[in-house]
């Protein structure tokens, strides 16, 4: 959007992180080295009682580039069933007829031009360079067991097993800052403030006329003439309008905030990934467990190639969990890296890692400010596996995954099973696992959902409703989850943004 609008109009980009750079951003096997540093906002739920009481680690990225500069780079756009469900819903003008073009004209991709896929855009997408021998391993394996190939996730159809497109450009990671934010830096129309937290919208007779924000421990504001646009994400952009006095009026006067506009969707509805994971000890090397090391780092520095260029989760496959169902519900995520406790945990050897992930959950939480200080870290309640129905299908999913893991294509490899661990048998005891053992994964959207005023935050403008000069642009409008990872869909997002406000 900074890029977009700084064409016509002054723009003033406000990012609460600092700089993207530095190798653990541009290294794409890095990127969990920055979860929980000063670049990762660091989040966690409250306690989730139907996910045994724990508080889940919810990364979110904190530099220009946001979780672009920190997420695995999986290129997916969704079905576009997701989208005329968007429309559906009452987000007119967003069915799949209206955003695709959107998504071609965005892209720049490294197989050519075709009916799915464009060249002219900002947003590099690309094969892996160097895809390692396990992830070959996993589509044979899937293959074996009857899952049908698919080269393109983004293509005719979803469904099937296959190796994911990245945003990368020649094995070094290609963010939002990297499309979008560095080509425009130099304009005269756009300035970028760093470290700077936005603590509330400046709202007088029903306008947002500007922003405050802390920096550098100083409370600053800024006036516009035209609009503000909260680009914060599906945490940080509920927890600003409420604490510029937009939400439910109960939850505002508890912490302290006068009502400006009553609106009890702000911050519900939310949604998110859940996956659980089927890990094995390998029996031989070539992971991503011992490639840091001085000949793979010798390797992307001169020639951007080897296991660094892996985005960790290289392969993998959307299935349907039962043949009743007619399109998949679960998206499979294959890594030849342990990824137990988020990539952070003890190494213990060389592994490989199968997560499944629900891709339509039925359960919805919330993101709620928990006091009235900007820099207080809002109250998330993801409500994971408190539907049935979700936590049925990640059992499957699970049996799925030990079903890949079995197929000869792993014969060669395959040590004992570090999780669920063999002992682990039966739906009652893959429940209890997966309630103790499954983690969010990265994709929070619609707690400012887009649709009509009774039910929604935004219209399909992106306007706030009742407030003139408010618009709100990013995964938090997403009236449903999409059908994969969310980085595309939200860049998609910007973009229509950029039209709708330039047309206004």
């Amino acid at each position: 959007m900074a890029e977009g609008l700084s064409s016509r109009h002054s723009v003033l980009l406000i990012e609460a992180g600092g700089s993207d750079r530095g190798s653990e951003v541009a290294i794409p096997a890095a990127f969990s080295k920055l979860f929980k540093s000063d670049r990762d906002w660091n989040y966690h739920s409250e306690p989730e009682p139907t996910a045994a009481g724990r508080e889940l680690y919810l990364p979110r990225g904190k530099m220009l580039g946001g979780s672009s500069s920190m997420n695995a780079m999986i290129y997916i756009r969704g079905r576009a069933s997701d989208y005329d469900s968007w429309e559906a819903a009452g987000a007119i003008g967003w069915a799949w007829s209206d955003v695709s073009p959107v998504f071609k004209a965005m892209e720049s991709n490294s197989r050519g031009e075709s009916s799915h896929h464009g060249v002219d855009g900002p947003v590099r997408v690309e094969d892996l360079r160097s895809p390692n021998s396990f992830s070959r391993r996993f589509v044979e394996a899937a293959l074996e067991v009857g899952i049908k190939a698919n080269s393109d996730f983004n293509g005719e159809s979803q469904e099937g097993v296959g190796f994911y497109q990245v945003t990368q450009k020649r094995g070094r990671r290609w963010s939002a800052a990297d499309a979008f934010l560095r080509p425009a830096m130099d304009r005269p129309t756009l300035t970028v403030v760093t470290r700077a937290t936005v603590s509330r919208v400046m709202l007088e007779k029903g306008a947002a006329v500007g922003v405050e924000y802390v920096k550098d421990g100083q409370t600053q504001s800024a006036r516009c003439a035209g609009e503000v646009i909260l680009a914060a994400g599906a945490f940080g952009s509920p927890q600003i309008l409420q604490l510029s006095g937009i939400g439910d009026p109960d939850h505002l006067g508890s912490i302290g905030v006068n009502t400006v506009m009553a609106n009890p969707n702000v911050g519900k509805h939310m949604q998110d990934h859940v996956v659980a994971g089927v890990l094995h000890h390998s029996t031989m090397g070539g992971t991503l467990d011992d490639a840091e090391n001085v000949l793979e780092l010798t390797r992307w520095l001169a020639f951007r190639r080897g296991r660094l260029t892996s985005n960790v989760a290289e392969a993998g496959a959307f299935v349907r969990s039962s043949s009743e169902l007619h399109e998949p519900d679960l998206q499979f995520h294959f890594g030849p890296v342990n990824f137990d406790n988020h990539g952070m945990g003890p190494g213990g050897g060389p592994a490989y890692s199968l997560g499944s992930a629900l891709i339509n959950p039925l359960a919805r939480g919330s993101v709620m400010a928990s006091s009235d200080n900007p820099l207080d870290p809002p109250s998330i309640r993801g409500n994971y596996l408190a539907e049935s129905s979700d936590v049925a299908a990640l059992v499957r999913g699970v049996g799925i995954s030990r079903e890949i893991h079995a197929a000869t294509a792993f014969d060669e490899v395959r040590g004992e099973e570090m999780l669920p661990g063999s002992e682990i048998q039966g739906p009652e005891a893959i429940e209890e696992f997966i309630r103790n053992r499954a983690e969010a994964f990265y994709h929070p959207v619609g707690t400012c959902r887009m649709g009509p005023a009774d039910v929604s935050v935004v219209d399909a403008e992106l306007r706030v409703h009742g407030i003139e000069g408010l618009r709100v642009a990013d995964a938090s409008v997403m009236p449903g989850i999409t059908s994969g990872n969310i980085n595309a869909p939200t860049l998609m997002i910007g973009a229509r943004a950029v039209e709708k406000i330039l047309a206004g």
